[in-house]
């Protein structure tokens, strides 16, 4: 066991900060699975991640816990239809990919977008699908301001607006429009609750412009924007960004969510924002903007939403770093970079409908003993007879593995 361990302390030296996991198909990950290296290079007490895991299973029907510590693929359990060669819709945890998307775009675009977030874009020149406005206000929304939820967006269902970090605006759900809906137009017509920057609601139209925008601007659909641009540099396997919507096929990505990719591919991309951006050689994402990610913005000043990441700068995460930036989404996925750490979370969730491949269009072929079928939720506590909450069973996931450090 010593000797072992010699020779994974060695490695990992040798490694140091170039290590860059080769895709799946190409031998993967570093991995320890032994409790003793685990600790002993990784620096981590896996009974404490199992202590994660058991609480993941009682978060969602399905799902799955890893994490990435210096590199080393340190955990990697799942359950139900949870499965390293499942590639499940992860709902919000798209708007992630989609700011990241935008953060590549203005770079390559830089001419384009001289006044990079600062741009205001309900205009001809950046979205001709919206004119004229629906309402003269947009004329001052930012691609900031659309990345940190503070354009002024009514949100979706019943989310308040929060003014300076309190919900003090309610606002009721919009109702639904009848039949088949153009998701583009509708979109853009979302009415306003305050004034560009005046506030924040969980608005998942905010993205979506913000998709559309990239679509016009590179000629490029968001889907395959993201092939040319993560897929292939960090070596994805097989991944889509589903367009069903029950009986309805959208024709673009909407990008308010619903990448699918396999479990490993996710810890990729996190682990290429760990690493500022860079793999190997190449830098696939600006650091510049992966900074703006992980702290405060000046775009919204009303909650810790930065440009599609929560961030933990305010400590409301008590268990977790500060510098711990997330995303969750519906069904209890989520994505967490640590960067203090040197950790990258995915937790993998979802119920059947996320794990059903006709809602991607991507053929799976994994083994499930249904023992998840007709699940239900655990209570959230002995003083809460609620279901665990998507966003906070991500904290909690994310509170528990912070703790399993041990230096």
């Amino acid at each position: 066991m010593r000797q072992l361990l010699g020779l994974l302390l060695t490695a990992a030296t040798a490694f140091g900060d170039d290590y860059f996991p080769k895709p799946d198909s190409a031998g993967g990950w570093r991995t320890l699975k032994d409790a003793a290296a685990i600790r002993k290079v990784a620096g981590i007490d896996v009974k404490k991640l199992d202590q994660a895991f058991e609480y993941a299973t009682r978060s969602s029907q399905h799902g799955g816990l890893l994490v990435v510590r210096h590199g080393w693929l340190v955990y990697e359990r799942y359950y139900g239809r949870g499965n390293r060669e499942a590639i499940p819709a992860t709902a919000s945890v798209g708007k992630a990919y989609t700011s990241i998307a935008a953060g590549i775009m203005l770079a390559d675009k830089k001419a384009d977008f001289p006044d990079g977030l600062d741009t205001k874009v309900f205009n001809q020149k950046y979205l001709p699908q919206a004119m004229p406005l629906s309402d003269p206000a947009k004329a001052d929304i930012t691609l900031g301001q659309l990345l940190s939820m503070s354009a002024g967006f009514h949100g979706e269902g019943s989310n308040p607006g929060f003014v300076d970090g309190a919900p003090s605006v309610k606002l009721a759900a919009l109702p639904r429009p009848a039949g088949p809906v153009d998701y583009d137009l509708a979109t853009l017509a979302t009415p306003l609750w305050t004034k560009p920057g005046g506030g924040y609601s969980y608005a998942s139209a905010s993205p979506h412009v913000v998709s559309i925008v990239l679509r016009n601007a590179t000629g490029t659909e968001l889907d395959d924007y993201i092939d040319r641009h993560l897929a292939k540099p960090l070596g994805w396997g097989q991944w889509a960004w589903a367009k069903r919507n029950g009986d309805t096929v959208q024709p673009h990505a909407r990008g308010g969510g619903d990448i699918a990719l396999r479990s490993t591919d996710h810890l990729r991309f996190l682990y290429a924002i760990l690493k500022k951006g860079r793999w190997g050689k190449e830098q696939v994402i600006p650091a510049d903007y992966i900074a703006l990610c992980g702290k405060p913005t000046k775009w919204n000043t009303h909650a810790p939403m930065s440009l599609m990441w929560e961030i933990n700068a305010d400590g409301h995460v008590a268990g977790a770093p500060k510098d711990a930036f997330f995303k969750s989404g519906g069904g209890g996925h989520g994505v967490v970079v640590i960067p203090s750490l040197d950790m990258v979370i995915y937790k993998m969730s979802g119920d059947d409908s996320q794990y059903n491949p006709t809602r991607t269009g991507l053929k799976q072929e994994y083994p499930y003993d249904g023992s998840r079928d007709g699940w239900k939720p655990a209570v959230r506590s002995q003083f809460s007879d609620g279901p665990i909450g998507t966003d906070d069973g991500l904290r909690r996931v994310l509170e528990m593995v912070a703790a399993a450090v041990l230096d």
